[in-house]
């Protein structure tokens, strides 16, 4: 059984860069996969691996300055997630492309799990969901508004168009772990909202802690790792990834004409050239050399073949 770990703090690193090396190279001593993400304002991914591993890199994680506060979210699969591990530096943590926000100096107000329902039954309340639409399509929160965004950058953008929609309404925002959340509060407090609120832990603690019977989440949750999505429990969703565009889709969807293993789905069939569609059928021959010689090729719940 592998453990996983979903991580992200904001701090202030003054050179992440001096960060990366002795980080990669323990997660590797360890056989910890995943992908994490460095910047000057923190830390952020999701890493697996055995028990010891992942504690011995989250204790390395939380002796980092500004660190020792982190939390992270756990759960468990019987399959590696990852194929291998990654260490990346990046401008942001998360993508918003507003310099001057910053978590760190504040957010909306944290609602636990258990209380999120009474919040967002509220009728002077808003509930946005902040997560990408091919997110959202799979499962969000009963009542929930869609800005219907490709990108956590198109956000702001969203916001400034349809703000007048939320005049003398308080606003309780949700993701997938809580880290768009961040941003997305004190972009909004920035903007001069007061009453902004969020879901602490994201869709993920609420799955986790809120018992079906009595859960406003309907569908699946998208997740960034080889189990695609999760639902109650966190318990494995029924959803595979399209690896040509990396969106989810449901067994049924191999029966629709633009299915191809691999190649497309109905999602991107229009979306990619012939060129890129013969690139992804060489990459999907490697895949089926790496299944024989019992290895991994990809990342991801693999589609299983047809035949």
């Amino acid at each position: 059984m592998f453990t996983i770990a979903a991580l992200y703090h904001f701090t202030r690193f003054s050179d992440p860069a001096s960060l990366k090396p002795p980080l990669l190279t323990l997660c590797e001593t360890h056989d910890v996969t995943g992908s994490l993400l460095l910047a000057p304002e923190g830390i952020n991914g999701t890493i697996a691996g055995p028990r010891a591993g992942i504690d011995a890199v989250l204790g390395h994680i939380r002796a980092l300055p500004g660190c020792e506060a982190l939390e992270w979210k756990e759960s468990h699969s019987p399959t590696p997630p990852f194929g291998k591990m990654k260490v990346r530096l990046k401008r942001e943590i998360v993508t918003m492309g507003q310099p001057d926000v910053d978590p760190a100096a504040r957010t909306g107000h944290y609602v636990e799990a258990a209380d999120w329902n009474d919040l967002i039954n509220r009728e002077d309340v808003a509930v946005i969901d902040t997560r990408n639409d091919y997110e959202v399509a799979i499962g969000t929160f009963k009542g929930a508004i869609d800005p219907q965004t490709a990108s956590f950058g198109e956000f702001p953008e969203w916001w400034e168009a349809n703000k007048h929609r939320f005049h003398n309404k308080k606003v309780a925002m949700f993701c997938t772990g809580g880290i768009r959340c961040e941003k997305s509060t004190n972009y909004l407090l920035g903007q001069g909202v007061e009453d902004v609120f969020h879901l602490k832990g994201g869709i993920l603690k609420y799955l986790e802690n809120v018992p079906q019977e009595d859960s406003t989440w309907d569908g699946s949750c998208f997740v960034f790792d080889g189990r695609v999505s999760v639902g109650h429990g966190l318990e494995v969703g029924p959803h595979h990834l399209c690896h040509a565009c990396r969106r989810p889709i449901l067994p049924a969807d191999r029966d629709r004409p633009e299915y191809e293993n691999g190649v497309a789905c109905h999602h991107c069939a229009e979306e990619t050239s012939e060129h890129d569609k013969a690139r992804f059928r060489e990459r999907q021959k490697q895949v089926a050399l790496a299944r024989k010689r019992g290895t991994s090729h990809l990342t991801g719940k693999m589609v299983p073949d047809k035949n």
